[in-house]
């Protein structure tokens, strides 16, 4: 069996040198590739530090992802064609400068997240699942029926947000940036998982009981974790936005919440590095079995059948020998 920490850094070492090489040999649509990777596994990561270590089945994450491409997208439009978001108390005319919204997107998708936290956490189980769903669903038809930022058509972006000196229209440039993103996940992920916090949040998945009568309060510890998890599922919207110079309402939907869910279970529940590779067997599967047929969703269905039925620790449990990461 192959050690967990070698077909991590394996993973995330072939990631960098597969874009760099497509980069080299004058391939940008490789290199376009692999920064969705890089962008849909930071959102699973997010994902994943509820569901995976707080046994939170969150339906409703593509609320994050979308939430976090509109605000990079109103931001980036609003500058573009010199149009005021505010014109009192002070004239706000948006920005394209990329770090400017990534604090943007960070503060609105920690109140957002904070106010879906706050009523979702008082329920558990299916009902969890299921007002998550709901307040996705909330939003995304909302998006449908925005008309100022292109409702059910969508919104075009006309250039990438600026960072620095940094040509951000470049491939290779903007998958550095979206390969710090997800090095800059998984980092705080691990801290946090290794922490008194991640050991209060893990916990609190087995016994409720328990962690209440140590004095700690699960309520307390999972909003944070919840919190945090929509910042970084939403910071990879602003990203995947950034990518396609487009966001719609798509990105808000419940197949897009059902996709972050497929990367966590195909790579391994409760393993910080299981969305990454989730997301690297994913796109793969999608562009050799989408090219041949138009149905390869079929063959991911059975691939997960099998998965949950043989293989509980996912793709990490199966090479490396252990079924779970508790």
């Amino acid at each position: 069996m192959i050690p967990e920490r070698s077909i991590n850094v394996v993973c995330i070492s072939s990631l960098l040198i597969f874009s760099l090489a497509s980069h080299y040999i004058g391939e940008p649509y490789f290199v376009t590739l692999a920064t969705r990777i890089a962008i849909f596994a930071m959102a699973a990561i997010g994902l994943n530090l509820v569901l995976g270590f707080g046994n939170l089945i969150s339906f409703g994450h593509a609320a994050f992802f979308g939430f976090g491409g509109y605000v990079s997208g109103i931001l980036a439009t609003h500058a573009f064609n010199l149009e005021p978001i505010l014109d009192w108390p002070v004239i706000f005319i948006g920005t394209s400068d990329s770090i400017v919204i990534w604090i943007f997107t960070i503060a609105l998708c920690s109140v957002f997240a904070l106010v879906i936290g706050f009523f979702c956490l008082r329920t558990s189980g299916v009902y969890f699942i299921m007002i998550t769903l709901a307040f996705a669903q909330m939003l995304y038809y909302f998006a449908i029926s925005w008309p100022s930022y292109g409702g059910e058509d969508g919104l075009s972006l006309y250039i990438r947000s600026s960072f620095l000196n940094i040509d951000t229209m470049n491939g290779i440039s903007f998958f550095m940036i979206c390969f710090f993103w997800l090095i800059l996940s998984l980092y705080l992920t691990s801290r946090i998982i290794h922490s008194p916090f991640g050991l209060a949040l893990r916990a609190s998945r087995h016994n409720l009981d328990r962690v209440k009568s140590v004095g700690i309060t699960p309520f307390r510890i999972q909003l944070v974790a919840f919190i945090i998890s929509g910042v970084i599922t939403g910071v990879a919207g602003s990203l995947y936005a950034d990518l396609n110079r487009f966001v719609s309402p798509s990105l808000l939907s419940w197949q897009m919440s059902g996709e972050l869910i497929v990367f966590i279970i195909i790579g391994g529940v409760g393993r910080i590095y299981g969305p990454l590779i989730g997301a690297i067997f994913f796109v793969t599967f999608e562009q050799i079995f989408g090219s041949y047929t138009d149905h390869w969703q079929v063959f991911l269905g059975l691939l997960i059948i099998v998965t949950v039925l043989f293989a509980r620790g996912g793709l990490i449990g199966f090479l490396s020998g252990s079924r779970a990461n508790e």
